[in-house]
């Protein structure tokens, strides 16, 4: 038949009633094009594999982006009870990818309406998951948008920040801080907007640290000591 070059799928009902599984949008378009008949494959189907037959359709067309997808994968696994390597096979994927995809929804929603919306791509945000802290993958975000960061910008920037991470994490403490000294901590962070540490030593002596994340963010706290 001319005018539908790929046949719809639906699941027979009875005798002369079925249900369509895949090709809405086709069978709309052939519909509005004023066709009487169509070709469709019959199939027997029972609930469960006809959600996921839909689902599949929809992961193979070709506008969806990068969240639509994770979030039909996620449905697959939900609601057709299949593991990741089961989903790999079923949509001709390796697992990694898979495993790729469903990371994104970890993501916070303002990081996921930008990969929706082509602001980010698929590899700034793989760079931004390896980020745990969520106020540093927003703070990244936001210089990506303002900025145009490359994704290797940006593979560097969080490379920078878990180095300063790690370095804090290997650091000892030596004398525990009051609470006094916590709520200084707490006050100073509030109007630097940077988390601030209090270094004690002996005899009263210490110093304040003031980390910052890019050379932006530096002159932003520069401009606040009126440097």
């Amino acid at each position: 038949m001319q005018g539908l070059i790929q046949p719809i799928t639906v699941r027979k009902l009875g005798a002369t009633s079925y249900q369509l599984i895949s090709g809405e949008r086709r069978l709309r378009a052939s519909k509005l094009a004023g066709l009487q008949e169509i070709p469709a494959y019959v199939r027997l189907a029972n609930d469960q594999q006809m959600l996921e037959m839909a689902l599949i359709e929809n992961i193979q067309r070709e506008n969806l982006n990068a969240i639509e997808v994770a979030l039909s994968f996620y449905r697959m696994i939900e609601e057709c009870n299949l593991k990741q390597e089961e989903l790999g096979d079923r949509v001709s994927k390796n697992r990694s990818t898979v495993t790729n995809y469903l990371r994104l929804l970890k993501l916070p929603p303002s990081i996921q309406a930008s990969i929706r919306d082509g602001k980010i791509t698929m590899g700034h945000a793989r760079a931004l998951i390896s980020v745990e802290d969520i106020d540093k993958q927003l703070y990244i975000h936001d210089e990506i948008i303002a900025h145009g960061l490359s994704v290797r910008k940006v593979e560097e920037l969080v490379r920078d920040i878990q180095k300063i991470s790690a370095k804090k994490k290997g650091v000892e403490k030596t004398n525990a801080i009051s609470f006094q000294y916590q709520k200084i901590e707490d006050n100073l962070a509030s109007k630097f907007g940077s988390k601030v540490k209090l270094k004690l030593q002996d005899k009263g002596t210490g110093a304040i640290e003031i980390p910052f994340l890019s050379e932006d963010d530096l002159n932003r706290i520069l401009e606040m000591l009126d440097w």
